[in-house]
């Protein structure tokens, strides 16, 4: 029976065996000579060479089975079939158990077929693949991170947990992040409270009485010794009449007061990061907390408020980046306030939005609807006499006031490269600093682009308009 039959029958007993067919040997095979020295064999996953020897030998044995598997084909040829990456030692004796030569096998993942593969899904990368020890190195310049990740999880598969990777990417992978917070407060308020006083004075007081303003601190007092129905509080849209006869004084008080307010919060913040590391911007401040220390003692915590941004970038494409972005305004509210240990603590508003968007060089998207209303309306009387018609409205009071604010986050992306240093400017470049002629004769203070802003007229509609 020839080689090539005693080769099909050994294939076909290890299908039999282990259920699977490996691949045809290789015709080309590693010379084995007596009392040489043998080289390395280098044997393809899942694939098998054929071994042959000048010198018939008897007996033979393989290291570790689990790397690569062997069979006889006659007392000169040895079948090689490479099971799982690594390095083992092939023995071989003669009749009296002499030995003939040692082969160090090489079993090495199948980086053939992960070639063809790989141009198949990726033709337009240039990766080289290459292998050490039992695993596989990539390395080349690739476009993008999208491409790097599915040539990692290709290679992943021919050798689990031994990949290498050497690759880079090519273009443009800091991403600039141009950020515009706008947040517009709107508030209104009215109050209508009246107040009525009425007592007698002959020597000592006697038979007072006196609702809202009038019942408060001293201003009973003060209107009975006539000083009248300005309390020592003075404030806008105040009214008080008083009148009497004799030891009887009555007087009345009616405050009416409406106030409204806009207030606009605007930054402008710009951050450039690497594509996958992470950048952070706060304007604002710290707000320092007390906390139990060690031993029962007092230490101090900050916590930031203001305007506060975290992103994280990734440049997925050519033009096309991936953000997982923070955005956060936050700040005093001295409505809130808890005592603890001594100490005050204001607490927080805060609002706060996360997101994952994906946009192109140069895109932008916003970030709206962050509305917040808030509505108090309080309204108290003097009990039964609140109630009585027409004359009911000297013994009520009436407040109302309502806060609305809206914030909307704009924000732009853009891919950015460096420059050279000579081509930046900051605003402070071309202020110059006057002599003391210039200061003392002249006035002036400064010179350059600042004093050019200061005289700038702004004509037409520009700002926020709020109906």
């Amino acid at each position: 029976m020839g080689v090539e039959a005693m080769v099909r029958g050994v294939l076909l007993g290890l299908a039999m065996a282990g259920g699977v067919v490996a691949p045809p040997a290789s015709a080309q095979g590693l010379r084995i000579m007596p009392g040489a020295t043998s080289g390395d064999l280098s044997v393809p996953m899942n694939r098998a060479v054929v071994v042959e020897a000048d010198a018939p030998f008897a007996e033979l044995s393989i290291a570790n089975p689990a790397i690569a598997d062997i069979s006889t084909l006659s007392d000169r040829t040895i079948y090689v079939l490479g099971k799982t990456p690594g390095r083992t030692t092939l023995t071989l004796l003669d009749a009296e158990g002499r030995l003939i030569t040692n082969v160090d096998v090489h079993v090495i993942p199948d980086i053939a077929e992960f070639k063809e593969r790989l141009q198949q899904i990726l033709p337009n990368e240039r990766i080289e693949v290459r292998t050490a020890n039992d695993g596989i190195v990539l390395s080349g310049i690739v476009s993008s991170i999208t491409a790097l990740d599915r040539a990692l999880d290709l290679a992943s598969r021919y050798a689990p947990e031994r990949v290498s990777n050497l690759m880079s990417v090519g273009g443009t992978q800091q991403v600039m992040l141009k950020v515009r917070f706008a947040e517009m407060s709107r508030s209104a308020s009215k109050a209508l409270n009246s107040s009525v006083a009425l007592g007698g004075v002959d020597g000592n007081y006697a038979a007072t009485a006196a609702t809202g303003t009038y019942g408060e601190g001293d201003n009973l007092g003060r209107f009975l010794d006539g000083q009248g129905p300005v309390t020592a509080t003075p404030q806008e849209g105040r009214f008080g009449i008083s009148f009497g006869t004799g030891s009887l004084r009555l007087a009345v008080l009616l405050e009416a007061l409406e106030s409204k307010g806009v207030v606009r919060t605007l930054a402008e913040p710009n951050l450039t990061a690497l594509s996958g590391q992470e950048a952070s911007f706060l304007a604002g401040g710290e707000y320092p907390i007390p906390v139990r220390g060690e031993e029962d003692s007092i230490a101090i915590e900050y916590k930031p408020f203001g305007v506060e941004l975290d992103f994280l970038p990734r440049v997925v494409d050519t033009d096309t980046i991936n953000i997982e972005l923070t955005a956060a305004v936050s700040g005093i509210d001295p409505t809130v306030a808890v005592t603890a240990g001594g100490f005050a603590v204001n607490g927080f508003s805060r609002r706060e939005s996360q997101t994952t968007i994906e946009l192109r060089d140069g895109e932008s998207f916003a970030i709206a609807g962050l509305l917040q209303d808030d509505f108090r309306d309080l309204s108290g009387q003097v009990p039964w006499l609140g109630d009585l018609p027409v004359l009911g409205a000297l013994f009520r009071s009436a407040e109302y006031e309502r806060n609305q604010s809206e914030l909307v986050i704009i924000i732009t992306a853009h891919l950015v490269s460096p420059v050279r240093g000579e081509a930046l400017a900051v605003p402070s470049d071309r202020i110059t600093i006057p002599t003391e002629r210039e200061l003392f004769l002249q006035g002036r203070v400064v010179g350059g682009p600042a004093g050019e802003v200061a005289r700038q007229d702004f004509s037409g509609s520009y700002g926020y308009v709020m109906e």
